[in-house]
């Protein structure tokens, strides 16, 4: 499963919204475009919008999700998307949507125009069932279930000008552009007609490959990593990523600007992983399929627990206000409490500051934040000087130093002396 929070162009979003999402992709050539599919078969989109390829009917950008409304309610299973740019999607039915640019007709709808909204295709699919598709930088290929049944091909994929194809046999095949011997035939012919790879029938060639030199032959890399179930490349970068029987997944290629040779072990659970870490544009290789659950994380667990009398085992009394606080995270977070506590003390007084001081100092012992005006931060630089927190005193001086006017100006810059503040 996929970690959505390493895909930027997600960060902002809101997370009702986030646990909501069933189908995610990324595509742009920056990756800044992204479309969305949620529980409630409602399509959505965000990002620059280039060529109109977020399928909103107008060429403006949004950070913000914008309803595809085109393709609300169609049962989308799946995008495909190309760099020049344009993008198609089929729906659980088999019908098949395209837009986005159109300059060699690779939305195969009879024209050139620029599509800003998703078109439905009919022109030689109409009444088959569209099962898969894939898209080069300026051309796409669907396969239909008829297809599958009478010429036995299994997939289809598509390189930047080159196409591939299984057949149910195991056999592949390639055409298009071969300069780099992408296709794999033996030659850097390109190939106007499918044209089976041989080296990938029965026996493939053994040989271990850590070198930048194209090759026009298929090769075995890597056989030290084990049994390999999935593999995963783009169009848009030069990264690869493989996942083994064992779940753990390796990179190659361009990794954020490195040239990784070799299949490097990385600590990921996820293909989808490494093209959001490393790939630039970090891209998805293929739709996600996520099923998100909001659960709180171990730091907002703790966050949450600040205070909470349920929980608590300690009380601290400060100007007659009872502060709730657990023994534990106070003896791991700070040196103080470790070297003081005893186990039958259940109530603290504290007479030597007060009491928004010393919330807020106990509040970011649970949450490494600090939230007071500038003159309240004085009295707890003076608590961060006699429990020697040195963090907690670089979060006091930024306050200070932030939060000073010409009304403070004197009694801020005294303070700062008389506590050792450098900043």
């Amino acid at each position: 499963m996929s970690n959505i929070d390493k895909w930027l162009i997600f960060s902002i979003l809101e997370p009702d919204f986030v646990s909501n999402i069933k189908i995610a992709c990324v595509f742009g050539s920056s990756g800044n475009e992204a479309l969305i599919v949620n529980k409630d078969d409602d399509v959505y989109a965000l990002g620059s919008n280039c060529s109109g390829c977020l399928g909103l009917g107008d060429s403006h950008g949004s950070l913000e999700p914008r309803k595809v409304e085109s393709l609300c309610k169609k049962g989308i299973e799946s995008f495909a998307y190309g760099s020049g740019p344009h993008v198609l999607a089929i729906t659980a039915d088999g019908e098949l949507f395209s837009w986005g640019h159109n300059g060699y007709c690779q939305l195969g709808n009879g024209g050139t125009n620029q599509g800003l909204s998703p078109g439905l295709i009919s022109s030689n699919v109409l009444g088959r069932k569209v099962i898969e598709v894939a898209c080069g930088s300026h051309h796409s290929i669907a396969l239909t279930s008829e297809e599958r049944r009478s010429r036995k091909c299994i997939s289809v994929a598509c390189g930047q000008t080159s196409s591939m194809a299984v057949l149910d046999n195991g056999e592949v095949y390639g055409w298009g552009y071969n300069g780099n011997g992408q296709l794999g035939i033996g030659g850097n012919a390109n190939q106007a007609n499918p044209y089976r790879v041989s080296n990938l029938q029965g026996v493939v060639v053994q040989r271990e490959q850590e070198t930048k030199t194209n090759q026009v032959l298929p090769v075995k890399i890597a056989a030290e990593i084990g049994r390999v179930v999935e593999i995963a490349a783009s169009h848009y970068n030069h990264i690869s990523a493989a996942l083994t029987q064992t779940s753990k997944v390796y990179m190659w290629g361009q990794c954020r600007g490195q040239a990784v040779t070799t299949p490097a072990e990385t600590p990921f659970h996820s293909l989808h992983d490494v093209f959001a870490c490393f790939a630039s544009p970090a891209v998805t290789w293929k739709p996600m399929e996520l099923d998100v659950v909001l659960t709180n994380k171990v730091s907002d667990s703790v966050r949450l627990s600040f205070d909470e009398e349920e929980t608590s085992d300690l009380k601290f009394n400060v100007d007659g206000k009872l502060i709730h606080v657990h023994k534990s995270i106070l003896k791991i977070r700070c040196e103080h409490f470790r070297s003081m506590f005893q186990a039958h003390w259940g109530t603290i007084d504290i007479t030597q500051f007060s009491y928004p001081v010393y919330r807020a100092f106990l509040k970011f012992l649970y949450t490494d934040e600090v939230d007071l005006p500038p003159e309240d931060a004085i009295g707890l630089l003076d608590l961060a000087n006699s429990y020697c927190e040195v963090q907690l005193k670089k979060h006091c001086e930024c306050i200070i130093k932030h939060g000073i006017t010409v009304e403070n100006v004197a009694m801020l810059y005294a303070a700062a002396i008389k506590y050792c503040a450098k900043r």
